[in-house]
């Protein structure tokens, strides 16, 4: 059986940093949901991070450069937390071993699960083009990763995988 990854926020599951959830009413999503096909994940839970959280963004840079060692991850206030945030996208790869998962729905601009833009570190709402710890990770790994706004073509990589 077909199974894809998807950002636990995206399913209404109030995981964010804020407490709040990015639901998504997406009548393919619900179809994935309904033939158990999704596999929900928040990486930064899933590494022990609390609900509610601090606000964190990538130090100048992008989630392969966290993955190589040459930014952080930081906290607002400071404190980084790159360890946990590389733990959660290990964590989510994992589930994409154990259910072969080939195709991940993320939320976009978060610094695990952005996969076209992240905010700058700036802590000023700048979004700027780069991808979040996760998705570099499970890129890295041949998982196609797209946001909750490229759903559709999600649905069209799965259905070719699975062809």
């Amino acid at each position: 059986m077909r199974k894809v990854l998807m950002s636990a926020c995206l399913l209404g599951r109030k995981v964010r940093y804020d407490g709040g959830s990015l639901s998504v009413h997406d009548q393919l999503v619900e179809k994935w949901v309904s033939e158990g096909w999704v596999v929900p994940v928040c990486p930064e839970v899933e590494a022990g991070m609390s609900i509610p959280r601090k606000p964190a963004e990538i130090f100048r840079g992008n989630g392969n450069m966290v993955l190589d060692g040459e930014t952080d991850v930081v906290e607002k206030g400071g404190n980084v937390v790159t360890e946990d945030f590389i733990a959660g996208a290990s964590i989510a790869l994992e589930l994409c071993k154990k259910f072969n998962i080939e195709i991940a729905v993320l939320a976009e601009s978060s610094p695990s699960c952005g996969s076209s833009f992240i905010y700058d570190g700036s802590f000023s709402g700048n979004r700027s083009p780069g991808i979040g710890v996760t998705v570099a990770l499970l890129r890295r790994h041949g998982v196609q990763v797209f946001s909750q706004h490229e759903v559709t073509d999600a649905n069209k990589a799965i259905h070719a995988t699975s062809a």
